[in-house]
């Protein structure tokens, strides 16, 4: 019998440390959905906040500073698609990653999502281990260039 799960491996303590400090905004208007990906985030330390629409995540966007958004493409008042396109064109969120949640399957949703400056696609429903991967992932690099930032700067 194999030994594997379907955990991602533990961090590290300074991944943990960097993780810590970390925001991650979900944005669904389906309360299930974000309720399944908070239980799915869980393992990590990072503070997890949400946003019911479009509007609200405009809004949170602009006064939390969020890491990550993991967002939903069709919602009320507006869809992920202008969401998406509005943080990435303003130049104090364009550096916010993105991530597409959705239930749209055809190539003609992912090419728009592109062209709105996402950084990546999750398929509803949403698999765990791809979540926390790619979570993980990108959001390594976020903090990977927040630090560079820090250091040109400096």
């Amino acid at each position: 019998m194999s030994s594997t799960t379907n955990a991602p491996l533990p961090l590290d303590e300074a991944a943990l440390a960097d993780f810590a400090a970390a925001r991650i905004l979900l944005v669904d208007d389906n309360v299930q959905n974000v309720e399944l990906m908070q239980a799915y985030l869980e393992s990590l330390p990072c503070k997890i906040l949400t946003a019911r629409d479009g509007v609200e995540a405009i809004e949170a966007v602009h006064r939390e500073r969020p890491d990550m958004v993991l967002l939903d493409v069709m919602m009320p008042r507006m869809s992920g698609f202008d969401v998406c396109r509005k943080i990435k064109s303003d130049p104090s969120s364009r550096d916010t990653t993105i991530i597409m949640v959705t239930a749209l399957h055809e190539v003609g949703d992912h090419e728009r999502a592109v062209e709105c400056g996402t950084d990546d696609f999750l398929t509803k429903p949403v698999n765990k281990l791809e979540l926390l991967t790619r979570v993980r992932s990108l959001l390594r690099v976020a903090i990977l260039k927040k630090k560079l930032a820090a250091a040109l700067r400096a």
